[in-house]
């Protein structure tokens, strides 16, 4: 399961929920502005900018990236 990193009123973030829902991409949604600890995690993977996918360790991204996404329907 991916992890998807987001905050409220943020259009990419809405994209990326859309598109994740829409594909049936098995994921768990964690709003930044309710959870220091999440909020802390992603600045030390070096993002200051939301939405934020984290697959495994070595695969995340920061935006909307339905490049990215597609990837993960093929899987």
């Amino acid at each position: 399961m991916i992890t998807v990193y987001t905050k409220p009123n943020c259009q990419q973030c809405n994209f990326t929920k859309n598109f994740i829902n829409d594909n049936g991409i098995e994921a768990e949604f964690i709003d930044v502005t309710q959870d220091e600890n999440a909020l802390s995690y992603i600045k030390e993977l070096g993002y200051n900018a939301m939405p934020v996918v984290y697959v495994d360790e070595s695969t995340h991204w920061f935006g909307f990236r339905p490049d990215e996404l597609e990837k993960l329907v093929a899987e």
